[in-house]
């Protein structure tokens, strides 16, 4: 995938595939999710590992996303 990385914060909720989470020091990069009930998701890490995340984790991640895919600056502001 081309793109840039950016630094984003993630929690359970906006936690994608593909997002590179610093845990411990480690850097893993997530392979798959799965919702285990209200606002907590087990992450399945490439390297074989899972780790669960709560409403109430915060971690950063380093996301890859293309800037010509992003809506243009000032889109969704009323202007009336």
């Amino acid at each position: 995938m081309k793109g840039v990385v950016v630094s984003v914060e993630v929690d359970a909720h906006t936690v994608r595939r593909g997002d590179q989470i610093m845990v411990g020091g480690q850097a893993f990069t997530v392979h798959d999710m799965a919702a285990l009930g209200p606002g907590r998701k087990r992450l399945v890490f490439g390297s074989g590992e899972s780790f669960v995340m709560t409403r109430a984790t915060v971690l950063w991640a380093a996301r890859r996303v293309d800037p010509r895919r992003l809506p243009p600056r000032g889109a969704g502001a009323g202007t009336s």
